[in-house]
């Protein structure tokens, strides 16, 4: 028989300041561990003002981590020290697994109207593959498939599947899901995932009923502080729903369309030990790998 997962609590974004300067939302983070297992942080960067973001992320470290980062607007060049380089363009995804430790930079730039919109997920790394060789999956936007059911609800979908339909981004340890939804006006969207895996929902525009969850205190929310007293039945831009296990997810709208992130990923149940960008299971190897990072041995391969 299979369950409909209910919201176990609902979070709005809070504003943080990261890299060299830039002003940005924080979804989820550190405090929230293990509520997200797999996932550790979840990063909200758009903005219409370039000091924001101009800034941007300089040179700096990460191992144990996978950085996922998905562009809206604008564009984000990188480059690491293995060679690397690119840049991410609106409608791209870059799935960098960091492994066992890259060195790399940032640097977002807005489009002409000085927009910029991106996000970031970071996924833990299981024990077995925290020191495993670096890579990147960069996706382009017309790598992604686009669908549109008969609902008209329209769908990116960059991992996981979707009835025939498979996402370009695979082999990843914690078999996760990440897609794009837009629910249209008056409707209702029901979709299949795992029982047992973290899922989780982001919205990016509108506004929207997530598992017929249309009053105000029918579940846990966290606001910005503790005067955030606005609790309302609709899900809107820069709020985070976690939900409880189940097979299913359901949302429907009203008047309004609603846009969101669904991501999900199996957990790991391991423990962690976490300090800036670098994120080992034991405090010893967190130790290890900052001393090699200040005396030159941090990067195993090149």
């Amino acid at each position: 028989m299979t369950k409909p997962r209910t919201i176990s609590k609902a979070f709005r974004s809070k504003p943080v300041t990261e890299g060299a300067g830039v002003r940005l939302k924080r979804a989820f983070g550190f405090s929230e561990l293990p509520l997200f297992d797999p996932f550790l942080l979840l990063d909200d960067f758009r903005s219409g003002d370039s000091e924001d973001y101009r800034k941007g992320f300089p040179w700096h470290p990460h191992r144990g981590i996978e950085t996922i980062t998905y562009m809206l607007e604008g564009q984000v060049e990188h480059g690491d020290s293995l060679g690397n380089s690119g840049v991410i363009r609106p409608g791209g995804l870059q799935w960098m697994t960091a492994g066992s430790g890259i060195i790399h930079q940032e640097m977002p730039e807005g489009d002409r109207h000085k927009r910029m919109g991106g996000l970031q997920l970071w996924a833990n790394l299981p024990a077995s593959q925290k020191m495993t060789r670096p890579r990147y999956r960069d996706i382009t936007d017309s790598q992604v498939p686009k669908l549109k059911l008969d609902s008209g609800v329209t769908i990116s979908l960059f991992s996981g599947r979707i009835s025939e339909t498979v996402g370009p981004v695979d082999d990843i340890a914690i078999d996760p899901e990440y897609l794009d939804v837009t629910v249209p006006p008056s409707t209702s969207f029901t979709h299949p995932v795992k029982r047992g895996h973290t899922v989780l929902a982001y919205v990016i525009g509108g506004r929207g009923i997530f598992c017929h969850a249309d009053e105000p205190f029918s579940h846990d929310t966290e606001g910005v502080n503790y005067f955030d007293m606005e609790p309302a039945p609709y899900q809107d831009n820069e709020i985070l729903i976690l939900f409880s296990d189940g097979d299913s997810v359901t949302i429907s709208t009203e008047n309004d369309s609603v846009r969101f992130l669904l991501i999900s990923g199996k957990p790991l149940n391991e423990p962690v030990a976490w300090y800036g960008p670098i994120v080992m299971n034991t405090r010893e190897e967190l130790r290890t790998a900052f001393e090699e990072y200040q005396n030159g041995t941090f990067i195993k391969e090149r």
